[in-house]
């Protein structure tokens, strides 16, 4: 369920974080690395949901700036966010897996630092400048944050499981 105030969304970024962290430190480092069948790793998801923190905080600025918003990102469409995660991936090849940590845990912390810094009305009172729909800014710091943690510990937990039972 979407959190629908400050307190329910701080609340939701922090506890999501811990989990996600929770599982990191259950993540053998043999995986970390280790692509899937979709050419997707651990270090990859991490480096993803750091820049996908990084495109919201982005979006959040060049709105309340009066600037053209790219949704997700210049030159794309929201329907081509495959094509923008491959291309992502191919960017961040090089990241290491501590350079994914750090970068992850720096835009958690800019998010926080975002949604601590604003007022409940500036959170939930309107929908987010730029955004051309009705989601006020603490949903897309929701789909930014929490949500994007949950599914990163799913994805892990998953690559956890799988690797056991190949041990």
């Amino acid at each position: 369920m979407a959190a629908k105030n400050k307190s329910e969304l701080l609340l939701a970024t922090n506890l999501e974080f811990e989990k996600l962290e929770r599982v990191l430190s259950q993540l053998p480092e043999k995986l970390r690395l280790a692509k899937d069948e979709e050419d997707t790793s651990p270090k990859d998801i991490l480096g993803h949901r750091g820049h996908w923190i990084e495109l919201f905080l982005g979006w959040y600025r060049d709105g309340q700036a009066g600037s053209k918003v790219f949704f997700p990102a210049e030159g794309y469409k929201w329907n081509e966010t495959r094509r923008y995660n491959a291309d992502l991936r191919t960017a961040q090849a090089g990241l290491s897996w501590e350079a994914a940590l750090e970068l992850l845990s720096a835009r958690h912390q800019d998010l926080i630092d975002l949604v601590e810094g604003l007022t409940e009305e500036e959170l939930y009172g309107a929908p987010m400048k730029g955004a051309n729909n009705h989601w006020p800014t603490g949903r897309w710091a929701e789909a930014a944050g929490p949500s994007h943690y949950r599914s990163a510990a799913k994805y892990l937990r998953m690559r956890i499981r799988e690797a056991a039972k190949s041990d």
